[in-house]
Protein backbone atom coordinates (compact mmCIF):
# COMPACT_ATOMS: atom_id res chain seq x y z
CA UNK A 1 0.00 0.00 0.00
CA UNK A 2 1.29 3.12 -0.94
CA UNK A 3 1.50 5.99 1.85
CA UNK A 4 -1.00 8.29 -0.34
CA UNK A 5 -3.48 5.36 -0.04
CA UNK A 6 -2.44 4.71 3.90
CA UNK A 7 -3.28 8.52 4.31
CA UNK A 8 -6.76 7.73 2.85
CA UNK A 9 -7.06 5.10 4.84
CA UNK A 10 -6.40 6.58 7.92
CA UNK A 11 -8.15 9.48 7.63
CA UNK A 12 -11.62 7.32 7.18
CA UNK A 13 -10.50 5.13 10.05
CA UNK A 14 -10.94 8.53 12.15
CA UNK A 15 -13.76 9.41 10.73
CA UNK A 16 -15.19 6.20 11.72
CA UNK A 17 -13.93 6.51 15.75
CA UNK A 18 -14.77 10.26 15.50
CA UNK A 19 -11.45 11.16 16.24
CA UNK A 20 -11.76 15.29 15.22
CA UNK A 21 -8.03 16.18 16.22
CA UNK A 22 -6.48 13.35 14.09
CA UNK A 23 -8.85 13.82 11.33
CA UNK A 24 -8.40 17.26 10.97
CA UNK A 25 -4.76 16.85 11.19
CA UNK A 26 -4.73 13.99 8.11
CA UNK A 27 -7.14 16.33 5.92
CA UNK A 28 -4.51 18.66 6.49
CA UNK A 29 -2.09 16.36 4.63
CA UNK A 30 -4.38 15.10 2.56
CA UNK A 31 -4.92 18.56 0.93
CA UNK A 32 -1.17 19.93 1.02
CA UNK A 33 -0.73 16.49 -0.80
CA UNK A 34 -3.45 17.22 -3.47
CA UNK A 35 -2.74 20.61 -3.33
CA UNK A 36 1.24 19.91 -4.94
CA UNK A 37 -0.27 17.19 -7.61
CA UNK A 38 -2.62 20.03 -8.88
CA UNK A 39 0.47 22.76 -8.73
CA UNK A 40 2.98 20.76 -10.31
CA UNK A 41 0.26 18.64 -12.56
CA UNK A 42 2.02 15.05 -11.58
CA UNK A 43 1.10 11.73 -8.87
CA UNK A 44 3.30 12.24 -6.03
CA UNK A 45 5.60 9.52 -5.31
CA UNK A 46 5.80 8.23 -1.77
CA UNK A 47 9.24 10.26 -1.77
CA UNK A 48 7.66 13.63 -2.64
CA UNK A 49 4.98 13.12 0.44
CA UNK A 50 7.34 11.89 2.84
CA UNK A 51 9.73 15.40 1.72
CA UNK A 52 5.91 17.03 2.16
CA UNK A 53 5.38 15.54 6.14
CA UNK A 54 8.68 16.60 6.65
CA UNK A 55 7.69 19.79 5.71
CA UNK A 56 5.04 20.27 7.60
CA UNK A 57 6.31 18.64 10.92
CA UNK A 58 9.16 21.19 10.52
CA UNK A 59 6.73 24.67 10.31
CA UNK A 60 4.79 22.55 13.60
CA UNK A 61 8.02 22.47 15.37
CA UNK A 62 8.01 26.32 14.88
CA UNK A 63 4.85 27.04 15.43
CA UNK A 64 4.98 25.66 18.77
CA UNK A 65 8.01 27.10 19.71
CA UNK A 66 6.99 30.64 19.07
CA UNK A 67 3.35 29.63 21.06
CA UNK A 68 5.36 28.45 24.02
CA UNK A 69 7.13 31.48 23.84
CA UNK A 70 3.94 33.32 23.48
CA UNK A 71 2.81 31.43 26.42
CA UNK A 72 -0.34 29.86 23.94
CA UNK A 73 0.66 26.58 25.78
CA UNK A 74 -2.96 25.11 24.58
CA UNK A 75 -1.98 25.96 20.50
CA UNK A 76 2.01 24.82 21.24
CA UNK A 77 0.21 21.43 22.58
CA UNK A 78 -1.75 21.43 19.37
CA UNK A 79 1.03 21.34 17.62
CA UNK A 80 3.11 18.73 18.94
CA UNK A 81 -0.05 16.39 19.08
CA UNK A 82 0.02 17.22 14.98
CA UNK A 83 3.51 16.34 14.79
CA UNK A 84 3.31 13.17 16.54
CA UNK A 85 0.39 12.06 13.96
CA UNK A 86 2.67 13.40 10.98
CA UNK A 87 6.01 11.45 12.35
CA UNK A 88 3.51 7.89 12.30
CA UNK A 89 4.38 8.72 8.21
CA UNK A 90 7.91 8.67 8.35
CA UNK A 91 10.40 5.90 7.80
CA UNK A 92 12.19 4.76 10.79
CA UNK A 93 14.70 7.47 11.63
CA UNK A 94 17.90 6.72 11.19
CA UNK A 95 20.53 6.35 14.43
CA UNK A 96 23.58 7.84 14.84
CA UNK A 97 26.00 4.94 13.86
CA UNK A 98 23.73 4.63 11.06
CA UNK A 99 23.94 8.09 10.06
CA UNK A 100 27.70 8.45 10.51
CA UNK A 101 27.90 4.87 8.06
CA UNK A 102 25.80 6.55 5.23
CA UNK A 103 27.56 9.89 4.91
CA UNK A 104 31.20 8.26 5.27
CA UNK A 105 30.10 5.73 2.54
CA UNK A 106 28.80 7.95 0.29
CA UNK A 107 31.57 10.31 1.06
CA UNK A 108 34.06 7.77 -0.49
CA UNK A 109 31.19 6.97 -3.26
CA UNK A 110 31.80 10.75 -4.79
CA UNK A 111 35.50 11.01 -4.31
CA UNK A 112 34.98 14.10 -1.85
CA UNK A 113 38.16 15.16 -0.02
CA UNK A 114 37.40 18.73 0.40
CA UNK A 115 34.80 21.24 1.59
CA UNK A 116 34.56 22.67 -2.35
CA UNK A 117 33.05 18.74 -2.79
CA UNK A 118 30.51 19.60 -0.33
CA UNK A 119 27.67 20.05 -2.45
CA UNK A 120 28.45 17.13 -4.43
CA UNK A 121 28.32 14.97 -1.23
CA UNK A 122 24.57 16.58 -0.02
CA UNK A 123 23.20 15.56 -3.91
CA UNK A 124 24.34 12.05 -3.05
CA UNK A 125 23.30 11.89 -0.12
CA UNK A 126 19.80 13.21 -0.13
CA UNK A 127 18.12 10.79 -1.26
CA UNK A 128 19.59 8.22 0.62
CA UNK A 129 18.17 9.87 3.83
CA UNK A 130 15.45 11.60 3.22
CA UNK A 131 12.72 11.75 5.76
CA UNK A 132 15.25 9.78 7.98
CA UNK A 133 17.36 12.05 9.10
CA UNK A 134 17.79 16.01 9.73
CA UNK A 135 19.76 17.77 6.56
CA UNK A 136 21.77 19.95 8.73
CA UNK A 137 23.07 17.71 10.81
CA UNK A 138 23.89 15.63 8.25
CA UNK A 139 25.47 18.48 6.82
CA UNK A 140 27.60 19.76 9.89
CA UNK A 141 29.03 16.15 10.18
CA UNK A 142 30.03 16.31 6.57
CA UNK A 143 31.96 19.09 7.14
CA UNK A 144 33.61 18.48 10.16
CA UNK A 145 34.47 14.81 8.23
CA UNK A 146 35.42 17.25 4.90
CA UNK A 147 36.84 20.42 6.53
Amino acid sequence: MSLKEQIVQDIKDAMKARDKQRLGTLRLLSAAIKQKEVDDRVTLSDADITAIITKMIKQRKDSAEQYQQAGRDELAEQERYEISVLEGYLPEPLSEAELDAVIQATVHETGASSMADMGKVMNALRPKIAGRADMSAASAKIRALLG
